[in-house]
């Protein structure tokens, strides 16, 4: 990612290499060939995908369709994958894209609702009803009713990991997801598990 300098202007923010691994180790857990993976707005977590898939002896069997929705035409560099995004805009994409995913990683770029109600259209035009979804969106801490309300038929809750950014950001950032996993729990979840 060093390649790709951040503009902050575009607000872009890289993760660092462990949050990037971590989101990309959990589009992986559970993949196979026949899995289908969008990477929104999130091009740090696409190449440790990318990095991951090409090195690590773990995922050698799997190779899962990918795209990375991005704005950032550098991006297209990776012609295979490389989907032009504009969260403005949210169903202006290949007609072949939708209804097809069911691994999702979603960072809309900016902290309003317009940006946030935006991108979550297009996660749910995305998304294969015929799947299970394994759905993660990080985002400023807080948009978190925001985020509740607009993903909240998918089980997603607020978890306790939390991302970090290569250079540091002034909002605190945080993890939604709809599923728990090694390396987090929905925090609804650890409640209930105290409680019982």
């Amino acid at each position: 990612m060093d390649v790709f300098g951040e503009d902050w202007n575009a607000s872009q923010f890289w993760y660092t290499e462990q949050t990037a691994t971590t989101l990309a180790e959990q589009l992986l857990d559970g993949a196979d060939s026949t899995s289908n993976i969008a990477i929104v707005s999130a091009p740090s977590a696409y190449v440790a995908l990318k990095n991951l898939l090409q090195k690590d002896d773990r995922y050698k069997d799997i190779s899962p369709r990918i795209a990375l929705l991005e704005y950032d035409d550098r991006f297209a560099v990776f012609k295979n994958d490389f989907v032009p995004y504009d969260f403005a805009q949210p169903f202006k994409l290949p007609n072949t894209l939708k209804a097809s995913f069911d691994r999702i990683v979603c960072d809309p770029p900016f902290l309003n609702q317009d940006c946030q109600t935006k991108a979550a259209m297009t996660v749910r035009w995305l998304t294969d009803p015929k799947r299970d979804l394994r759905l993660v969106v990080c985002t400023g801490e807080r948009m978190e009713t925001l985020v509740h309300k607009l993903y909240g038929k998918t089980g997603l809750g607020t978890t306790t990991f939390y991302p970090e950014h290569s250079k540091g950001l002034s909002n605190e950032f945080r993890c939604y997801a709809n599923f728990d996993c090694d390396r987090w729990r929905r925090q609804d979840a650890v409640t209930e598990a105290r409680s019982a």
